[in-house]
């Protein structure tokens, strides 16, 4: 599979990208949960604050962490926007992390941070597939899915 950034999904998908930060965004920070993996362990999953910068999707994590650790060594990573039992959407995106290491570009988007993350190490989170799944009410079942692999493969219904 070939990896997409924030900008192919939104060109490719605007409606799945435009609920995803949306959702993503919802309480005023980017926030989600983000599932890490390792060889040899279970998986993990983690808080993050994310965020959408110049078409990418960032993270910065904590450098002695489990998922500095995972993402480091596997970078195999999933994320998933925080669920509202009121606004029952749901968003996910999953590939690999990349690490960013030109420091002029980590320091420019540290800049802009929604918290000090001057020594913190900064991962692009790439995109291989997005899911969206929509519910108007938490009666409404099923979710009607919405997704787009950056294969080429267009955003599907079902």
């Amino acid at each position: 599979m070939s990896a997409g950034t924030w900008a192919d999904l939104e060109a490719a998908a605007p409606k799945i990208a435009a609920m995803g930060r949306e959702l993503m965004y919802r309480n005023g920070d980017g926030e989600g949960m983000l599932v890490t993996v390792s060889a040899g362990s279970q998986p993990r999953v983690h808080p993050v604050n994310v965020g959408v910068v110049d078409g990418h999707l960032y993270a910065f994590v904590q450098p002695k962490s489990g998922k500095a650790h995972d993402l480091a060594t596997d970078g195999r990573f999933a994320l998933h926007a925080h669920y509202d039992p009121q606004a029952p959407h749901e968003f996910q995106v999953r590939d690999r992390a990349r690490l960013v290491d030109d420091p002029a570009q980590r320091d420019a988007i540290a800049a802009n941070w929604f918290f000090n993350a001057k020594d913190y190490p900064l991962y692009e989170l790439l995109i291989e597939h997005a899911l969206l799944g929509e519910r108007p009410t938490a009666n409404d079942w099923p979710p009607l899915y919405s997704s787009w692999k950056a294969s080429g493969q267009a955003a599907d219904n079902f």
